[in-house]
């Protein structure tokens, strides 16, 4: 297919703005996918990169510079050494791609790549550390995308790698999820996803947590059996109430809330297991002593590690996963500052916000 010279796409300004300009499109390298994107969506990692907080207060990687981590569209062109995708096919985007040189790398744990952030030694994290999916086109490395399945339609997909953080989160746990109690906070995108997944995994009681009742509406109708509103009642209690006093096998973290550690260490059984999955923005404080007297196990992931968005594009073709519910507003692109506004103020309710980057020429498919 012929392809423009230039293309738009949204820019980091100072801390707090973004807007748009046109841009160069990316060169394609030998191992490099060009993907027209057709959707994309903001997600809380968004907000800090667009405050520069992500950056460390340093600012990001280059100048100009395109965030956008979540991301499907359509092949536009490969490289010279490409042979697992041609023009024209369906993908979903994977946010990390580790060196694939450092120990870390070679053992499957890419998203604590050594070498984060090194482009010269491969490293790349879409939106991140390179220029991402907030654009027309965006260059990824071959390995971070998917083939999406017909039934999946763009909006599903982009969702998708949400999905894979709690895929990634869940696979860390090294047991099966089949017949356990699992407690997610937070029902947010990853936590409402976390409800769905755990109950298409064969849990045998989930219970979700949080602090709007209109999101815990919406985890009922995902599946969740128990919810709590935190604010006025006690969680903690709610669900030792639900296991009969022991605690959940299994507690997901998704809220990054302060006091959110130390409840999911007092609502986990015995030697069960905590996964932290949401983002921090201070220390917190939690009584350790208690997971050490209690044998509870801690783990921690970052982002949609261990190939978990294969996992999330086999579950969804297999119409296990309602990601599209949780798409709530869509934008133009060349409206990305509304957009980014309207999910930072949570405006209408916004869950998932949509950026609808280029038509979808393609024939149709079903949602």
């Amino acid at each position: 297919m012929s392809l423009p010279k230039t293309m738009l796409a949204a820019v980091l300004g100072e801390p707090g703005v973004i807007g748009t300009r046109r841009l160069p499109v990316p060169q394609v390298g030998a191992e490099d996918v060009l993907v027209h994107v057709r959707r994309a969506s903001l997600c809380g990692t968004d907000l800090k990169i667009r405050s520069h907080q992500f950056f460390g207060g340093g600012g990001p990687a280059t100048d100009p510079f395109v965030p956008g981590h979540e991301y499907a569209g359509v092949v536009a062109a490969v490289g010279s050494g490409v042979d697992e995708f041609q023009v024209g096919d369906r993908v979903v985007t994977e946010a990390h791609r580790g060196c694939m040189r450092c120990a870390n790398c070679l053992a499957g744990a890419y998203t604590d790549c050594l070498n984060y952030g090194d482009r010269r030694k491969g490293h790349r994290v879409q939106g991140m550390t390179v220029d991402g999916g907030f654009a027309e086109y965006a260059l990824n490395h071959v390995s971070t995308l998917y083939r999406l399945p017909d039934s999946v339609d763009f909006d599903s997909a982009v969702v998708l790698t949400t999905a894979g953080t709690v895929m990634h989160a869940l696979h860390v746990l090294g047991s099966l999820i089949v017949g356990a109690s699992v407690v997610v906070i937070g029902p947010g995108p990853i936590g409402l996803i976390g409800v769905q997944v755990a109950r298409e995994l064969g849990a045998q009681m989930v219970a979700l947590i949080g602090t709007r009742d209109d999101r815990l509406d919406i985890g009922r109708n995902f599946g969740a059996d128990l919810t709590v509103n935190s604010r006025e009642s006690d969680a903690v209690e709610a669900v030792r109430r639900a296991t009969g006093g022991q605690g959940a096998d299994i507690v997901l973290e998704c809220s990054g809330a302060p006091t959110a550690v130390d409840d999911a260490l007092h609502m986990a059984k015995r030697s069960g297991k905590v996964v932290l999955v949401g983002f921090f923005d201070r220390p917190v404080l939690a009584d350790l002593n208690h997971a050490v007297m209690n044998g509870i196990t801690i783990e921690t992931v970052r982002g949609e590690g261990a190939g978990s968005v294969a996992r999330a594009v086999s579950l969804a073709g297999r119409g296990r996963l309602r990601t599209s519910d949780l798409v709530t507003h869509h934008f133009g692109l060349e409206d990305i500052a509304e957009a980014f506004d309207t999910y930072a103020e949570r405006r209408g309710n916004a869950i998932k916000v949509m950026l609808d980057v280029s038509e979808d020429t393609e024939q149709s498919h079903a949602g």
